[in-house]
């Protein structure tokens, strides 16, 4: 298996067990791997009235995954976030958050909560 294989199929492990993590402390996953014309968000989780876009990051520590989260790829996200919602008016009036949850071998993974916000 080549390297960037070996790269997919640990993202792929990465975003599995982040959607658990989520799970156990309450959240519905609602989508994985959203994509869309202006981006894709790794995982899209509902707890109450709170609609959570989710950032999978998975290195081969904790701090290279939080120093690879960049502004470009946030905007990405929260733009593929507003089209998400506009596809599904039931969740037009959740309040919503962007969240990062960083995977490295070995750990739990560790969940940042309110990372960034929309410019207005």
């Amino acid at each position: 298996m080549g390297k960037k294989q070996t790269a997919e199929k640990f993202g792929r492990f990465a975003e599995s067990l982040a959607a658990w993590s989520l799970r156990l402390k309450g959240y519905r996953i609602l989508a994985r791997g959203f994509r869309c014309r202006v981006g894709e968000i790794d995982i899209i989780a509902r707890r109450g009235s709170l609609l959570v876009f989710v950032e999978v990051k998975a290195r081969r520590n904790i701090a290279e995954a939080a120093e690879s989260v960049r502004p470009r790829q946030t905007g990405r996200i929260t733009r593929a976030s507003s089209v998400f919602v506009q596809g599904r008016p039931s969740l037009d009036g959740l309040d919503q958050r962007f969240d990062v949850i960083l995977v490295s071998p070995w750990r739990w993974p560790v969940h940042l909560v309110d990372v960034w916000r929309p410019e207005s």
